[in-house]
């Protein structure tokens, strides 16, 4: 049986977890706190379309009891993978695969992009400062994930699933494998759509597009995305700041198979939505702002390319999340935004 652990198993690692295990994988949660406490004493209850559904899962908050995975799949947000780094060796064999199922640029992003730039074969500092994850976990062990379902957990061992089951699949490569396959299998075994992509980047860009525009608006403003997508003067502001991400994205190869407005209509469909950055402030959470605005700006800082509208959102958003306590300024991110 195909041995699979969550690491952090909050709303997406839960989601993921029962649909993973309803596909036949033998699955371990790593989890903290009441949400483990309530999963281990309870199981873990899935709310879907006014259904509940609960499964016996293993969990633990170490790690070491498991041992060696055939897949790791990291649901914890990009900023909180480098503190806890040494705690996911012991689940790592020769074979091991890691999968990040996090929001913006990946840390294994440059492993065999063919970008035709000089970042081919290097990390963004602003998503794995000093090369944590790449050097820890190799590149060649990462398998990429686009992640588009919305769930959230309701209350300890219990998570709510409130759209989407796509989990887009694909090596840095771009080569159908047997291990990126066989995990798209489980997946869909277990209800998920879980399509495997010879061009992951792309489609990473897409969802990109939204979480550096949309999520920093959201979070100044309180305002859903539909609120947003409507409101003129902030739809405005939403296009020249995705024009200028289009320019960082297509000067690394990437494709962009849909225009702005059908990108922003798509968004403004969702009545009532909150990107999760303006969840993490509702709830008084840190702020996953690095992954998803700062590495757009680091490329551009990169490649010479001038980003005024995307600048002045993280600023304002990098700061609200510092006097809020939520973000802290790092120096070295930026030294490498503002160069």
């Amino acid at each position: 049986m195909t041995k699979i652990c969550i690491f952090g198993a909050g709303a997406i690692g839960g989601y993921l977890a029962h649909a993973l295990h309803k596909g036949g994988a033998e699955v371990a949660l790593v989890a903290r706190g009441a949400h483990l406490e309530a999963i281990k004493q309870n199981g873990l209850t899935l709310i879907k379309e006014g259904q509940r559904e609960t499964l016996a899962m293993h969990a633990t908050d170490a790690p070491e009891e498991l041992g060696p995975q055939d897949y790791v799949i990291s649901a914890l947000k990009a900023h909180s993978v480098a503190p806890v780094i040494d705690r996911f060796h012991c689940l790592l064999a020769d074979h091991t695969a890691v999968v990040p199922a996090v929001n913006g640029i990946p840390w294994w992003y440059f492993y065999k992009s063919k970008s035709g730039t000089l970042l081919e074969s290097k990390w963004l500092e602003t998503v794995d400062p000093d090369g944590v994850q790449w050097q820890n976990f190799g590149p060649e062990r990462a398998i990429g994930c686009v992640v588009y379902p919305a769930c959230e957990i309701s209350k300890p061992g219990e998570v709510t699933h409130r759209s989407g089951n796509r989990f887009t699949l694909g090596e840095p490569d771009g080569e159908p494998t047997e291990r990126v396959m066989t995990l798209s299998k489980l997946m869909r075994k277990g209800g998920l759509r879980a399509p495997v992509k010879s061009r992951l980047r792309d489609e990473l860009w897409i969802k990109l597009w939204g979480n550096c525009t949309f999520n920093p608006v959201s979070a100044l403003t309180g305002a859903s995305l539909d609120l947003i997508g409507n409101d003129p003067a902030c739809r405005q502001v939403i296009q020249n700041a995705m024009a200028e991400c289009q320019k960082v994205g297509e000067a690394v190869g990437a494709h962009f198979n849909v225009d702005i407005e059908r990108r922003i209509n798509g968004a403004a469909k969702i009545i009532g939505h909150k990107p999760s950055t303006r969840h993490d402030i509702e709830k008084n959470r840190p702020m996953e702002l690095d992954a998803l605005t700062s590495t757009v700006l680091e490329l551009a800082r990169k490649l010479g390319i001038s980003t005024p509208v995307l600048d002045s959102l993280a600023a304002l958003v990098r700061l609200q999340g510092n006097v809020l306590g939520l973000y802290e300024r790092r120096p070295e991110v930026e030294a490498v935004i503002l160069a």
